[in-house]
């Protein structure tokens, strides 16, 4: 799903489409769930046809997780798929009954399945399409809805969307559902008219044609729609150095706009990557330590869409990784990397995720940015000592940063040194005698004889 809302969201960017209304069919309507509940600004409203938001059913998916419910999946789906594309092909049966009739489709069918998919790619979308489930999103979903469902649809139950349907109420969405009669799971199999009929008060407010209004919820005509208003791109950036803060056009995020602990725990894994692409494994590792369930995948993918809701994306995923689109957020770390002058790189250096800093995962980095922090500490601090006429001021700012330096490393023997000699240099006698005291403790801890 994460991969299909990216290429929908490239898709709308790439038309210079703003807004608009998304319609999902079959297999799409779990991506075009997921899509409004992630990218609110940009959907009108959502069309939801021959779908669900889950096309599975929790007992379903227990049953294939079974031995015995995966052998008899598996048997089902090898019947179909070896008959993919040959004269005895179960598609248009299963699919568009009532195109069985017509002769000259059912014979070219076969045909079209032979150029469409081979067998193995079949196999892989079918399971990937029952690994879909946006029903952890649907109370995000602030658009109207339209669902449009044959009550006999072979494919996918009717049940699916009056699921959907009452998942939607409960989450307090303006939701429609029209049943229609037929058994075609094909939009373009059975009485298409109906379907149109449908989408077009949703969509306008009106209807061309009169038909039957069918359904449950809104009255068969309703507003007419005004145009969309252009969506501004967020300005988003991402505090990590000293603590953690997100702030979108000037405005800090606030606790609820995350949904949950575990988005912002996944946007601080995606900031340390630093753009590089991270495992799903390890991200639902780290979100979910304890569990071991089927259900991690689709839980992931929510969390993914509150962070994307958040920064308006910036987020790029595919089938085996995620990654932080450094391009679309400015990120404090990367700003800090970025900079040349030893004195703005240490005056700008902050702690990497504090809060989080006895997580392994934030160690690579955190000792990365320690380590330059303190190589350009003692740059500054040479040439403070190279320069005798550097004055009290440079003297006490260079104490400052060496006295930072002992805190993430008490052992550091260069800034013991330094701090020793600055501090005679400037007459503060005492303090010097304290220093050289400490300095002689930390050698001795060490085993190290510095007299």
């Amino acid at each position: 799903m994460d991969e299909r809302v990216d290429e929908l969201r490239s898709v709308m960017d790439a038309a210079g489409v703003d807004r608009a209304f998304v319609h999902g069919v079959s297999e799409g309507g779990p991506m075009a769930v997921m899509f409004a509940a992630t990218y609110p600004g940009r959907v009108q409203g959502l069309i939801l046809e021959g779908t669900a938001a889950s096309l599975l059913t929790d007992e379903q998916r227990a049953v294939r997780s079974t031995p015995q419910g995966m052998a008899a999946a598996r048997r089902r789906w090898e019947e179909f798929v070896d008959a993919w594309g040959t004269p005895g092909s179960r598609t248009v049966a299963l699919f568009g009954p009532s195109l069985l009739t017509d002769e000259d489709f059912v014979r070219w069918w076969p045909h079209y399945e032979r150029h469409s998919a081979s067998r193995d790619a079949l196999t892989e979308l079918f399971r990937m399409n029952g690994d879909m489930d946006a029903r952890g999103v649907l109370d995000r979903v602030g658009c109207p809805v339209l669902i449009v469902h044959r009550t006999g649809d072979l494919i996918t139950p009717v049940d699916r969307a009056r699921e959907t349907y009452r998942q939607f109420r409960q989450a307090g969405a303006d939701v429609e559902l029209v049943e229609l009669p037929g058994e075609d799971h094909w939009s373009f199999a059975g009485d298409m008219d109906a379907v149109c009929d449908a989408v077009e008060r949703f969509t306008t407010g009106r209807c061309g044609r009169a038909g039957p209004s069918g359904g449950t919820g809104r009255p068969a005509t309703g507003p007419t729609q005004a145009p969309a208003p252009s969506v501004a791109r967020p300005t988003v950036q991402v505090r990590a150095m000293g603590r953690f803060e997100v702030v979108v056009d000037g405005t800090p995020t606030r606790p609820g706009d995350w949904g949950s602990r575990q988005a912002r725990t996944l946007l601080k894994r995606l900031v340390v990557a630093r753009g590089w692409p991270v495992p799903r494994e390890e991200l639902t590792d780290l979100l979910w330590p304890d569990e071991l369930s089927d259900r991690l995948a689709a839980r992931l993918s929510v969390q993914l869409s509150a962070v994307r809701r958040v920064l308006g994306g910036a987020v790029v995923a595919d089938r085996s990784t995620v990654r932080l689109d450094l391009a679309a957020v400015d990120v404090d770390v990367e700003r800090w990397f970025r900079l040349e002058d030893d004195l703005a790189l240490v005056r700008d250096y902050a702690e990497l995720l504090p809060e989080d800093r006895y997580d392994d995962w934030t160690a690579p980095l955190r000792d990365r940015m320690r380590d330059r922090f303190v190589v350009a500490a003692h740059r500054v601090a040479r040439a403070v000592l190279a320069d005798p006429a550097g004055g009290a001021a440079g003297g006490e700012d260079a104490v400052v940063l060496l006295r930072r330096v002992l805190e993430l490393d008490p052992y550091d023997e260069e800034a013991h040194r330094s701090l020793v000699e600055l501090l005679h240099r400037d007459g503060r006698h005492g303090e010097a005698v304290a220093a050289r005291e400490r300095y002689e403790e930390a050698m001795d801890e060490l085993g190290i004889d510095d007299r």
